[in-house]
């Protein structure tokens, strides 16, 4: 049986950790280093750092404050923001990450997605889609949510797998922020139409959101969550038990040697 993973979003903006809803009212929470020490002593299976006003500020992503947080962690670390082209992939991969996210650079540049791949593996090659019900159907929006760019969410991510991304981040802009559960009819959608692990981003707001989500669509591979975990609404090792207990095949923190609290 796959094991399922839990994975905190730590979402930068000016070296520290925001959060807002529906990518909008953002709210400083904490600095990345303290938070990924803390959700890496607790048993989270990876991290998620996105600088997240990189590519909407047309700049480089902080490349200090991300080395710093690298360091406090020892589980899979995936970074995002601002990239590029291959040789931001290589300066993350320098600081310390073990994969690289990309969203609005392989939308302007779908071709970034092989030739990262061909360079570095499809496992290092993380594609993260910001997605938006539009309609009857769904877009891709991109420039931290803030650009529709017409394009058909399904279709991208379809094409995305094809060219040689590893994995899927979808990030439900309805759903974002907003606590009420997963976008679970965006992420059927998803899981139906492609192959590589899914990641399901936006909407948790407590322990059953997780199990429902894990429960109702199978194919999803982890959920991807921020503010209750930054809030303390939700622990990680918490969460692993309750899904545990509820038939969710999870990696407990003591099995990585790590203190279930």
């Amino acid at each position: 049986m796959i094991t399922k993973r839990i994975i905190p979003c730590l979402d930068v903006r000016d070296g520290q950790v925001v959060k807002g809803r529906q990518f909008e009212d953002i709210r400083e929470v904490a600095s990345p280093v303290d938070l990924a020490r803390r959700y890496s002593e607790e048993g989270a299976d990876e991290l998620v750092f996105y600088d997240i006003t990189a590519s909407f500020e047309g700049r480089k992503l902080f490349t200090d404050v991300l080395r710093r947080t690298a360091e406090q962690v020892f589980i899979p670390l995936t970074v995002g923001g601002g990239i590029e082209t291959v040789d931001d992939f290589e300066r993350v991969l320098a600081c310390g990450a073990d994969k690289v996210s990309v969203n609005s650079g392989a939308i302007k540049n779908p071709e970034l997605i092989s030739q990262a791949a061909r360079r570095y593996g499809s496992q290092c090659v993380v594609l993260s889609c910001d997605v938006k019900r539009v309609g009857e159907g769904y877009h891709i929006f991109s420039k931290g949510g803030r650009v529709d760019t017409g394009m058909d969410a399904i279709e991208w991510m379809r094409r995305g797998e094809g060219l040689g991304a590893g994995e899927l981040v979808v990030n439900s802009i309805d759903t974002d922020g907003v606590k009420q559960g997963f976008d679970l009819p965006l992420l059927k959608l998803v899981t139906g139409a492609v192959d590589i692990p899914v990641i399901a981003s936006g909407g948790a707001g407590s322990a059953q959101h997780f199990i429902d989500l894990f429960r109702q669509i199978p194919g999803v591979d982890a959920g991807l969550a921020a503010s209750v975990f930054h809030y303390g609404e939700l622990s990680i090792p918490g969460l692993k038990r309750m899904l545990a207990e509820a038939g969710i095949n999870v990696r407990m923190a003591y099995e990585s040697g790590q203190p279930e609290v």
